[in-house]
């Protein structure tokens, strides 16, 4: 294994085929105790080495789409020796992290981002003059998000030299759906162009280096894309003019745009990506290199099964196999989702599906099998799954769109322009609301009641428990307004799901657990989804110290539960809030909100996320020891709060 980049460029071609070797190996070992973005980093182990070994970073800019596919440029950057800690506790980020390291130029966890930030630094580069190379490597997942079409339409206008780079696994975290995955397929299995791309590589090949093998290279590729053109439009005849000018049609979308393409070719051939990034870096033109990529490629496991090794925990490295369940594991909350919606749209004929390409990750994998006619994947694109979703509501319909929180936020003003100001019935499914500890920042979902709180025609929610969960999203098919629905990652609680879920009363909490009036002080937990089992576990200690406490699942973050609110609020000493979200603008500040309405001066403190982003760790328990979201940290500001002073009141009252 190389040291640095520099190590890269002095190997010889068999040197780098051993190389590529050396590093299938550390991935699929070093990744098997912890998991990790197996498949996505096997295929781009070539593609990431002849990067290296054509420009130099960190003065040359590598900029990944996503960025979870970085970890060979990570192993090739000097973080060979800590790779090991990858996704762990104070280890290496699982994305590109521009603190952890000059060879990382931008950091990114969502799609679509790559083509726009790489034409950013473009331009400032070309403002000032600078001489380095900008290189962009965007999956063709990406070429689904709209914001990807926005940056290739402003490429040719703003910069001369731009190389972006297309790796073609036909993957994203699911299959690839949709017109843009069709076009690319019909590309790269065209025989015509196919045949003739070869003996275009072989001619170049045998050509001298300079000026005359660029020309003449550029009329045989533009030859052979206009003769697939025209074999294309033989053959099919209701072939649109559009189309014959260059649409899915042809092999020239991106040269209708300004940029120059090239391709496709093997993403598995050193000598011949070498070759041609070396091509690239030499012209003075935007470039797309269309490299051909196996997502999983050197391990059979990862080919056989693409879409479970995109993104794992631990797996057996000779195998590929993952342990099973402990016996007696609670289902995973978007398994429950996904089976209680087959259930659903099996009784109300208006509910349909909706997934931005996460099938699996959402649990929708359960309707697309048992109800595929009611299913949807939109690939990613977030902001015309909510748009989508908001035309099909104003059809009668209650369109589910199942959407982690933090990927969510991409569709912020769709779901205000689009759904909440028309009052539309769409029903939001956000997975992953708290933390998803070994992504970190780009993937923690803590943001949702606070930018959702905002809107007007809201209603919100968070279930206890899986049961809960059940019969809040039996409560939103009911509804006629948008309705959100936040849950965290992984297990329930054990929880049984009843056959036939509740209606629950919309804006209206439950008491878990009553003052019991034993002459003790009052403390009121009001416990937020998941965080109302540290309530309970926080009452029963200090219950055990003589205090009397009452413990609320108040379910509903809009319309909150004023007069259940108000009625513990004035009966109690002291009234905590919990909540797996930042404590700016979140559940723990509308309820002070409604206490200085209510001119209600019981203390309050709020157990929450502090306003930062939050790094990410093994655990999500390390993670919540670490910043106080715990039980121990809950009866501790209890009792010190009610052991302080007591502050003088300011009445905020209106003269």
């Amino acid at each position: 294994m190389v040291d640095s980049p520099e190590h890269v460029k002095r190997l010889t071609t068999e040197q780098l085929a051993l190389l590529a070797e050396d590093i299938r190996e550390a991935l699929i070992t070093k990744l098997a105790k912890a998991g990790g973005h197996l498949g996505p980093n096997l295929g781009v182990v070539e593609l990431t080495i002849a990067m290296h070994r054509v420009f130099s970073t960190p003065k040359d800019k590598f900029v990944w789409d996503v960025s979870h596919q970085v970890y060979v440029h990570k192993l090739l950057t000097g973080r060979k020796d800590r790779f090991h800690t990858i996704r762990q506790t104070d280890g290496l980020n699982g994305f590109a992290l521009r603190t952890e390291s000059e060879h990382d130029s931008f950091g990114a966890g969502h799609a679509g981002t790559a083509l726009s930030a790489a034409l950013g630094m473009c331009a400032a580069r070309d403002q000032r003059k600078g001489d380095e190379h900008v290189v962009c490597v965007f999956g063709d997942a990406a070429l689904t998000n709209g914001v990807s079409f926005e940056a290739l339409n402003n490429i040719a206008h703003t910069t001369k030299k731009f190389i972006g780079i297309l790796n073609d696994n036909e993957w994203s975290i699911a299959k690839n759906v949709g017109a843009i995955s069709g076009y690319l397929n019909k590309l790269i299995t065209n025989p015509t162009y196919n045949a003739l791309q070869k003996d275009f590589e072989a001619f170049m090949r045998r050509m001298p280096r300079g000026e005359i093998t660029y020309k003449i290279g550029q009329k045989v590729e533009e030859a052979v894309k206009g003769v697939v053109k025209e074999v294309t439009l033989r053959q099919n005849p209701a072939t649109s003019e559009d189309e014959g000018r260059g649409g899915f049609g042809s092999s020239l979308i991106f040269e209708e745009l300004g940029v120059r393409y090239l391709g496709p070719i093997d993403g598995h051939d050193l000598p011949l990506l070498i070759e041609a990034l070396e091509f690239a870096k030499k012209q003075d033109y935007p470039i797309v290199l269309h490299v051909l990529t196996k997502k999983g490629k050197g391990f059979d496991a990862a080919l056989k099964h693409p879409e479970k090794f995109h993104g794992l925990g631990p797996y057996n490295a000779e195998t590929g196999e993952t342990p099973p369940a402990k016996p007696g594991t609670p289902p995973a909350y978007q398994d429950v989702f996904g089976q209680t919606l087959v259930k659903l749209c099996q009784k109300d004929s208006t509910l349909v599906g909706i997934t931005a390409a996460m099938p699996t990750g959402t649990g929708l994998k359960h309707l697309e099998k048992a109800m595929p006619s009611r299913y949807y994947d939109v690939g990613i694109a977030e902001e015309h799954a909510v748009i989508f979703a908001a035309g099909m509501a104003t059809m009668g319909f209650h369109p589910v769109v199942a959407i982690y929180s933090t990927f969510l936020q991409r569709a912020y003003d769709c779901i205000h322009h689009d759904v909440c100001l028309q009052d539309l019935p769409v029903i939001f499914c956000m997975d992953r609301a708290g933390l998803s500890a070994n992504d970190g920042p780009t993937h923690h979902g803590l943001f949702d009641i606070a930018y959702l709180r905002c809107l007007p025609n809201v209603i919100a929610m968070a279930p206890k428990d899986e049961d809960e969960l059940a019969d809040m999203m039996f409560t939103a098919s009911l509804q006629k307004h948008p309705t959100f629905i936040r849950y965290p990652r992984g297990n329930g609680e054990g929880v049984p799901v009843k056959e036939a879920p509740a209606l629950l009363e919309v804006g209206k909490a439950e008491v878990t657990r009553p003052f019991a009036n034993s002459g003790g002080k009052k403390i009121a937990l009001f416990g937020l989804g998941q965080m109302h089992g540290i309530a309970k576990k926080a009452a029963e200690q200090l219950v055990a110290e003589g205090f009397d406490c009452a413990v609320i699942n108040p379910r509903w973050t809009k319309p909150l539960d004023a007069g259940t609110h108000e009625f513990i609020g004035r009966a109690a000493d002291l009234v905590i809030t919990l909540e797996d979200h930042v404590l700016m603008g979140g559940y723990g500040s509308a309820v002070l909100e409604q206490f200085a309405d209510q001119h209600i001066t019981t203390p309050v403190v709020r157990i929450g996320w502090p306003d930062q982003f939050i790094e990410h760790a093994s655990t999500v328990d390390y993670l919540r020891n670490k910043y106080g979201l715990t039980v121990e940290n809950t009866v501790a500001q209890a009792k010190a709060k009610l052991a302080a002073p007591a502050q003088p009141q300011v009445n905020f009252r209106a003269a």
